[in-house]
């Protein structure tokens, strides 16, 4: 009865005066925002104390047609799926499965022989806090996630061969290792382990553990549109001239298969609200696919981090968490947590103040210099607006 009720209080507020007023504010917010940094589609959501109060999309699903985007259109999420990867691993760790300092020797030596022994005692806690020692994306990380026998393995076995690949020819920088440096190559390995102490694929895990427990009913991995159909807000690259392209299908649409954990998930602005206040709440309301503390865990900074902005740079400062950044703005009080996330053609910002158990998130269906900014204009507006 008590589960009724709140269903027909959220029901009666989306159909509410107010709901229709936060909802047309959130548009004018939105359509601003769209036209002055002339992205395709921009969308947006507010989750306070668990319940949407605010959903909104604006704009086209390809840029230059007219096929209006809506709040239940799917966006890329990019590495915003690192938090849901670090999310399975405290699975793991809750059930014994897995250990914070779990080591990749542990863990896949016996399928990997061969490995260096300091890329081999890495732990799974410094893979997901970006302390590990591994580099940044490279020439030749790339060359790994693009190598043309990638498509004649599933994703699971091409994880494995990368890690055996990079893992028995390098070692970690041990002037590097405790020190933060982004590196994708971890989550890749974390997901690699999450696997082989599961017994199940990563993408598996992703839809049994958290898409169905969270309601995520339009969650899914990979390019965001089905394939022939404009039926989601693809992504956009922008060249050197300032085309801007689409790219709604096919490889070309996503990063390869084989680097999910770190980075290929999609779903709408709604479900995305949804997962961010999941997390705002802390474990305090279900569904229970963590332990609190674990959860807690998850967000509390691990390392502090420096990163050298490669278009202005200016360096951004905060911390690192478990698949999680804390950062202070010039507009908040207090270090969020936050993330960004971006596979070149899309890009997706969440925002979380769990003192006020407050989300937000933002999603445009293109990345570079007009996504970064139009998206934090419309998060810091709203967070003035609703932390209050």
């Amino acid at each position: 009865m008590r589960v009724l009720c709140i269903f027909l209080a959220v029901v009666a507020f989306l159909d509410s005066p107010r709901a229709a007023r936060a909802e047309d504010d959130l548009k004018t917010i939105l359509e601003f925002t769209r036209t002055k940094y002339q992205v395709p589609a921009l969308a947006a959501a507010v989750v306070k104390d668990g319940k949407l109060i605010a959903a909104g999309a604006v704009g086209n699903r390809v840029a230059g047609r007219d096929l209006p985007v809506s709040v239940d259109d799917r966006f890329h999420l990019g590495s915003d799926t690192k938090a849901m990867t670090a999310t399975l691993a405290g699975m793991m760790v809750d059930e014994g499965r897995l250990r914070w300092n779990s080591t990749i020797q542990e863990v896949l030596g016996p399928l990997l022989p061969g490995l260096r022994p300091r890329f081999a005692n890495i732990t799974l806690r410094q893979l997901l806090s970006n302390t590990s020692g591994l580099p940044p994306d490279n020439e030749e990380i790339g060359r790994l996630y693009f190598s043309p026998d990638a498509v004649d393995h599933p994703p699971s076995d091409w994880r494995l061969k990368m890690i055996s690949n990079w893992g028995s020819r390098h070692d970690p920088s041990i002037a590097n290792v405790g020190k933060f440096q982004y590196a994708n190559l971890g989550y890749v390995i974390a997901g690699a382990m999450i696997e082989k102490a599961s017994g199940k694929p990563w993408e598996r895990l992703m839809y049994e553990r958290i898409f169905v427990p969270l309601g995520l009913k339009t969650a899914g991995l990979g390019a965001q549109a089905t394939f022939g159909i404009y039926d989601a807000a693809v992504g956009h690259r922008i060249d050197s001239k300032g085309k801007v392209t689409p790219y709604p299908w096919g490889e070309a649409a996503d990063l390869p298969a084989a680097l999910g954990p770190a980075g290929l998930a999609h779903m709408s602005i709604k479900d995305f609200a949804a997962w961010a206040g999941w997390n705002a709440g802390e474990g305090k309301r279900g569904p229970a696919i963590l332990k609190p503390e674990t959860l807690k865990l998850l967000h509390k900074p691990v390392v502090e981090m420096q990163v050298k902005d490669p278009k202005t740079g200016a360096m951004k400062t905060g911390s690192y968490a478990l698949g999680w950044g804390l950062s202070k703005f010039d507009w908040s009080d207090k270090p969020l947590l936050t993330h960004n996330g971006s596979n070149g053609m899309n890009f997706a910002s969440i925002l979380i103040d769990p003192d006020r158990d407050l989300a937000i998130v933002v999603a445009t269906n293109i990345a570079g210099t007009r996504a970064d900014p139009a998206t934090l204009e419309v998060m810091k507006s709203l967070y003035a607006k609703y932390s209050k």
